[in-house]
Order: C-alpha cells, then structure tokens, then sequence
C-alpha cells in the first residue's frame, strides 16, 4: 500500500464543499484528485467527515459525506495505530508543529509518499522524507 503524493484534509474538503470564494480551490482540489494517485489517512478521513456536516458554511449530509469517502477507498488510506502516534509524537517535538500535523506527516510517510498537498503547513518544508506543497498558491 504506497501513494505517490498524500492529501491533507483541506483538498478534500474543497473538492467537496469548497463554493463561492474557495471555487477556485474547489476546481484545484478536483484536478488534483482526478491527475494523482494519492493516499490519505483515517485521521484525513475523520476530519473531513465532521468538517463537511458539522463546519462547512454549506454542510453535506452524513451520506452525501460518506459518499466522497467511499470514492475515495480505491485509494490508500493509512490506518492509526500506536507506532503511528509515537511516530507523530515524536515528529511533532523535532520539527515544532502540533501533533495533528505530524500524524499527517507520519501518515504520509507509512504510504511512501514524497509530497503533501497542503495549506496547513509550511509550502516548501520538508519534514524528514517529506516535502509540503501548497497547491492551492
């Protein structure tokens, strides 16, 4: 189970409910979607889910929202188990991010992938094998 590139929670949510100012992520988001073969997390997975229906200024309902998610199982998903938290534990102290962040991070790299597409953290940064890329600049 590996992925080239790995998929922050705020992609997703764009591609799903990104309208009026964010149509230009949501557009983004969708093309990213569509060009790569990615990964996510359960963690990406859960925090889309109770963005969607609980934030969004437009929410989904829980089966329009689980509904993106199952198109998106073709896809690797990391699982969270107790060596993934020591691992964003411990990269949340080296690199100085928060715990949610390094989980991404460690995620990210359990998949194998090179790069994250995200607007959370540093463009540009590289995390250990990890570099984050803001595609939405």
């Amino acid at each position: 189970m590996t992925a080239s590139v790995f998929f922050d929670t705020n992609v997703l949510i764009y591609a799903a409910v990104g309208t009026g100012r964010d149509e230009r992520k949501r557009k983004r988001a969708l093309e990213l979607i569509e060009s790569a073969e990615f990964g996510t997390s359960a963690q990406v997975l859960q925090e889309f889910y109770v963005t969607v229906v609980k934030k969004a200024a437009h929410p989904l309902s829980p089966a329009e929202a689980l509904d993106w998610i199952e198109q998106w199982t073709a896809f690797p998903c990391q699982a969270i188990d107790h060596q993934l938290v020591r691992i964003a534990i411990e990269h949340s102290e080296r690199y100085a991010i928060s715990y949610w962040d390094a989980a991404i991070v460690a995620a990210a790299e359990a998949l194998g992938a090179h790069t994250v597409y995200s607007e959370d953290l540093n463009n540009g940064q590289h995390y250990g094998r990890v570099r984050v890329v803001n595609p939405f600049f």
